[in-house]
């Protein structure tokens, strides 16, 4: 079978959406910045994830850009990189904060240069204001004392947030994988597996199944557990009679989808079964109400208040969508505050989460937003419904 994979035109095509952004708000350079666990926007222009350092972008308003990278990601970067101008600086290093006497490193000075951009009163953008580390920082002020540093992570949003076809694909693969991971998992439940042994199952079929690794860090939690919207799996052992809940992922060269579900190991009880049943009743209300056009707050301020009208307003912990893609969990959110439309060939979770006493449970799926309501990229959930084991 062919690999499902973003083809290398279209990293350039990227780069060169970016540049007219850039320019249209004024900037000479625009610098994203990237770590391990939040590759997505260096990784966006160049296909590069780093590996305990960090990486970076350099994006001119006239549309040349360079791989800026640790250290130790010389040759990393240049062999699985797409740019063909890479750059080694030390503010890119790793925490171990080693200072490398012996390199001669290139600078900000040096990189900006060779993708055309001159002078010392620059105006420059960050495209990735949270994954800039200090270091990064500090180095590109002492670069260029005299520049104006503005922030524009809006220019990535609006870059992010339309997927073409080629990542759709990606994230659809993602899911075919996660099915198969899921059905794998459940078919190992029993009592007296932990919940760490059931994460192995999953990681096992996402790499045969070709995944490049894991989307999120997997879980499975059980009882009190699932009360946390994040949390690791432990050893717990899990018991005849536990909730457990699912949050299986599969990374497809960069985009990482997941699923999420609860799995009873028994009967449920009426008490428990009416908040998981309310948690899935809003998880299907909301992809009803996804589709082109809508203000993203009008459907996470009507979601709210059907929690405060059930009496669940206590067990509320944040709204009913997040942006999917190269992270998981991405911009934008759907919050009460969300002013933005809904716009076709977006992504996003259906991430539909309640914490009570005693437990919790979340429903999750990914969608694509189309012209008259959304496409929901698995029907995993609406297959399966809820699960309870028979022991």
């Amino acid at each position: 079978m062919e690999r499902v994979c973003i083809p290398d035109y279209e990293y350039k095509e990227r780069v060169k959406k970016a540049s007219k952004l850039i320019k249209e708000r004024g900037l000479d350079v625009m610098l994203v910045t990237s770590t391990e666990s939040d590759y997505a926007n260096a990784r966006y222009f160049s296909g590069f994830w780093p590996l305990f350092e960090r990486a970076g972008v350099a994006i001119s308003k006239d549309g040349d850009a360079c791989l800026l990278v640790g250290p130790e990601s010389s040759i990393f970067g240049r062999d699985y990189g797409k740019m063909e101008k890479v750059f080694v600086l030390k503010e890119f290093r790793e925490s171990a904060d080693p200072s490398y006497p012996e390199l001669h490193a290139d600078t900000f000075n040096t990189a900006f240069a060779a993708i055309g951009v001159k002078g010392k009163k620059l105006k420059i953008g960050l495209g990735s204001y949270v994954e800039c580390t200090l270091p990064i920082y500090e180095g590109l002020k002492e670069a260029y004392p005299d520049a104006e540093i503005v922030l524009c992570n809006d220019i990535m949003v609006n870059l992010r947030k339309i997927k073409s076809e080629n990542e759709i694909a990606c994230i659809k693969e993602g899911f075919r994988i996660i099915e198969k991971a899921t059905d794998e998992v459940i078919k190992n439940l029993k009592p007296g597996v932990t919940e760490l042994q059931m994460v192995g199952v999953a990681q096992k079929v996402i790499y045969e199944e070709g995944a490049e690794y894991e989307g999120l860090p997997m879980y499975v939690f059980s009882q009190e557990s699932t009360r946390h919207a994040i949390s690791r799996s432990r050893h717990r052992i899990i018991k005849k009679g536990d909730i457990v809940q699912l949050n299986l992922s599969a990374k497809v060269d960069g985009y990482s989808p997941s699923i999420g579900l609860p799995v009873i190991m028994g009967k449920i009880d009426p008490e428990r079964r009416k908040l998981i049943e309310f948690c899935h009743q809003m998880h299907v209300w909301t992809i009803k109400q996804i589709k082109a056009g809508v203000i993203a707050s009008d459907i996470a301020k009507r979601f709210y208040q059907k929690f405060v009208e059930a009496g669940y307003e206590k067990n509320f912990v944040y709204g009913p969508c997040h942006g999917t893609g190269m992270i998981e969990v991405e911009a934008p959110w759907m919050e009460t505050t969300s002013d933005y439309h809904l716009e076709e060939n977006m992504t996003f979770q259906v991430d539909t989460f309640i914490s009570g006493p005693d437990f919790g449970c979340r429903w999750e799926i990914g969608i694509v937003v189309t012209k008259d309501g959304c496409e929901a990229c698995t029907d995993y959930l609406e297959k399966h419904g809820l699960i309870e084991l028979d022991f």
